[in-house]
């Protein structure tokens, strides 16, 4: 599968196929700012233009073209699914004392966690209101259940911070609730959206699970490895906070005894560590090289889960992402 040459640290994923579609998205995406009282207006307004690639905007309407076309529904549906991100990277910089997302200042840099914990509420609110509005049921409950699994999934791994008994397990577990779940969602639901057979919308589902889990496994290892300047967020803050993620359990898997007890000891201080700091615990390049390697295991098993759709430009735009952040994980293996 080939890498497509860009930066590891700023990734403009494939999307120029659909375009059209999401300028219609990020329209009506600030658009839905107008809903909420003026005094809180300013505040989505501008959490909506600083949050996200808009991946799984883009994974709904490649979805729905990709199965006989777009419509108004699949608007809906990206604009629902981007909300209920956006109210998670809130609460994520909140946990995470993240002080840049995009190069802008986060919410909770500006305003105080008090307010960031209520404007991501009301973001999550607002989304499941939207949900309700599509005929199928199954859609609202299918984006309801996605909602709830992105804030279990948080709960989670704020639970088992600091744990270094995690398993990779469970540690898998919680990234497919907090970041796959979602596109999943998209993915799935782009489908249903057109009437397509349970077993495409299967297919489509676990095609977005396994992207979102490489995705995140992606930006698990740039954390460690990439540049703050050129990604535009807070990075080196997983091992501050203690959230042990695949690289690090990878590391830890390696290590001796007295070299858990260091790396444990090092992380109740909370201090932010280097690589150079990690690669004198253990096999940090190796542990590096198998989270990559892993991730992009997935993403092949990603590719034939397209196998139901007919040929089309928008099957191919599809198999272009799981190509594209192959690509980007091969480059996160280079520069570490």
């Amino acid at each position: 599968m080939p890498a497509i040459a860009t930066s590891a640290s700023n990734p403009v994923f494939p999307f120029h196929l659909v375009r059209a579609d999401l300028e219609r998205v990020e329209a009506a995406i600030l658009e839905q700012a107008r809903a909420f009282d003026p005094g809180v207006e300013g505040y989505v307004s501008y959490v909506c233009k600083t949050s996200g690639k808009r991946i799984r905007p883009a994974l709904a309407v490649l979805s729905g073209g990709a199965t006989g076309g777009t419509h108004e529904g699949h608007t809906r549906l990206s604009v629902i699914l981007e909300l209920v991100h956006i109210a998670s990277l809130v609460h994520d910089d909140i946990m995470d004392g993240a002080d840049i997302r995009r190069g802008m200042p986060t919410a909770v840099a500006k305003w105080g966690s008090s307010l960031s914990v209520l404007l991501g509420d009301s973001l999550f609110a607002y989304a499941l209101e939207l949900a309700t509005e599509f005929d199928d049921t199954h859609v609202c409950r299918t984006i309801a259940k996605a909602s709830r699994d992105v804030c279990s999934g948080e709960i989670l791994q704020t639970q088992r911070r600091f744990d270094l008994n995690l398993s990779v397990t469970d540690y898998l577990k919680m990234i497919e609730m907090k970041t796959a779940a979602l596109f999943a969602a998209a993915s799935e639901l782009g489908a249903r959206l057109n009437n397509q057979p349970e077993p495409t919308q299967r297919s489509l589902r676990d095609y977005g699970l396994k992207l979102g889990t490489a995705y995140q496994i992606y930006d698990d290892c740039l954390d460690l490895v990439g540049d703050e300047k050129t990604v535009g967020k807070t990075l080196r803050t997983d091992l501050a906070r203690g959230k042990l993620t695949l690289p690090i359990l990878y590391l830890l898997e390696s290590a001796t005894e007295a070299q858990k007890q260091k790396l444990s000891r090092m992380l109740l201080k909370g201090e932010p560590m280097d690589t150079s700091i990690l690669a004198g615990i253990a096999d940090y390049d190796g542990a590096v090289e198998r989270a990559v390697k892993f991730a992009q295991d997935m993403l092949v098993s990603a590719r034939a889960d397209l196998v139901v759709l007919p040929a089309t430009p928008h099957k191919q735009a599809l198999e272009d992402i799981v190509g594209y952040l192959h690509g980007l994980l091969d480059q996160c293996r280079a520069i570490h």
